[in-house]
C-alpha cells in the first residue's frame, strides 16, 4: 500500500519517542570502533518541511518537538535528541523536521554503511536526493521487511536494523513481529528496534505475546502515550528493542516520565517501560 506519507505526521509525538530511542542506539554504537550496519526497512523521505500541506494539515509536530523546542529543562537524552533536530533548523525556528534517516546518518562514520528501504516513488526520490554522492547510503526500492531477512546477517557483524511499518494494512501488527523473529535469528547478535502505534491495545498485546514466546532472550519495551486508550485515534506508541544496549534503559528511564508530563494531553500522559524477555 502506497497511501501512507509520514509527512502529515512528522515530529508528533510517536516521532518524538521513535527518533530518541535510534538516537541513543547509535549514540551507543560509535562507542565502538568497529563499523557497523543500519538497515532501516520503511524510510520515509528522510527530511520533512513542516510548511508543507502534509504538515500543516494537523500540524501534528505541535503536540510534539513543537513543545520540546524552546524548554531548557530537557532530560538529557532529550536534548541530545533536539540538539539533532536543531542542526535541521540553524536559524532557530522550527522549519524541518528529521525522519530516521537524517538520525541515522548522522551518526555514519567512515567504514560504517546505511541502507534504506522504501516502496512511495516520491519518498524514494527524496531519499535519493538526501543521500546525494555519499557512498555509505544505499537506497533500495523495495519491500523492506523481506529485503531486511535476506540482506541479513552483515559483514560488518554489528548494527542496528530500524522496522517502521506504517499498520495502515491490519496484517502489519501479525507480520511485523514475525518478520523480526526471522531477522533476528539470522542476526541474533544485532540490535533491533520496531516501532508500533497504540490505536487498538488488544494489537498491541497480541504483539506483546508473540514476541515473549518467541523465544528470544532479550527484549524491552518503551511506551510513550498522551491519551487514555479508550479516547480514539493513536493514544501512544512504543518501541520494541531486542539486544538494547545497556545504557538504554537507564536513558529511557531519564527520559519516559518526563516527556509522558510535558506531551501528555492535559494530564492523561503515561509511560511503559519493561522487559518482555530477558534478565530481571
Amino acid at each position: 500500500m502506497l497511501s501512507y506519507r509520514h509527512g502529515f505526521h512528522a515530529g508528533n509525538f510517536a516521532d518524538v519517542l521513535k527518533h530518541l530511542v535510534i538516537d541513543r542506539i547509535l549514540a551507543h554504537l560509535v562507542a565502538k570502533p568497529k563499523p557497523f550496519f543500519c538497515l532501516d526497512t520503511h524510510a520515509g523521505a528522510g527530511v520533512y518541511e513542516l510548511s508543507s500541506p502534509h504538515a500543516r494539515k494537523n500540524r501534528e509536530y505541535e503536540g510534539g518537538i513543537g513543545l520540546l523546542w524552546d524548554r531548557t529543562d530537557l532530560p538529557e537524552p532529550v536534548a541530545a535528541y533536539v540538539a539533532a533536530v536543531r542542526r535541521l533548523n540553524a536559524s532557530g525556528e522550527l522549519r524541518r523536521y528529521p525522519g530516521s534517516p537524517f538520525f541515522e546518518r548522522l551518526w555514519l562514520r567512515h567504514g560504517d554503511r546505511l541502507v534504506l528501504h522504501e516502496l512511495h516513488p516520491a519518498d524514494v526520490a527524496a531519499l535519493l536526493a538526501f543521500a546525494g554522492d555519499d557512498h555509505r547510503i544505499q537506497v533500495a526500492r523495495e519491500d523492506g521487511f523481506a529485503a531486511c531477512v535476506r540482506k541479513l546477517p552483515p559483514p560488518e557483524r554489528r548494527g542496528l536494523i530500524v522496522m517502521d511499518p506504517s499498520y495502515e494494512i491490519k496484517t502489519d501488527y501479525r507480520h511485523a513481529p514475525q518478520t523480526l523473529l526471522r531477522a533476528w535469528r539470522k542476526f541474533p547478535t544485532g540490535i533491533f528496534a520496531l516501532w508500533y502505534p497504540v490505536i487498538e491495545r488488544r494489537r498491541v498485546n497480541s504483539m506483546e505475546s508473540v514476541l515473549r514466546a518467541s523465544g528470544i532472550p532479550r527484549i524491552h519495551l518503551f511506551e510513550l502515550g498522551v491519551k487514555r486508550d479508550a479516547a480514539g485515534g493513536m493514544t501512544g506508541s512504543g518501541m520494541v528493542v531486542i539486544n538494547p544496549p545497556w545504557t538504554l534503559e537507564s536513558s529511557m528511564a531519564q527520559s519516559l516520565p518526563w516527556l509522558a508530563d510535558v506531551l501528555g494531553n492535559g494530564g492523561e500522559g503515561y509511560h511503559r517501560q519493561y522487559r518482555l524477555s530477558g534478565e530481571v
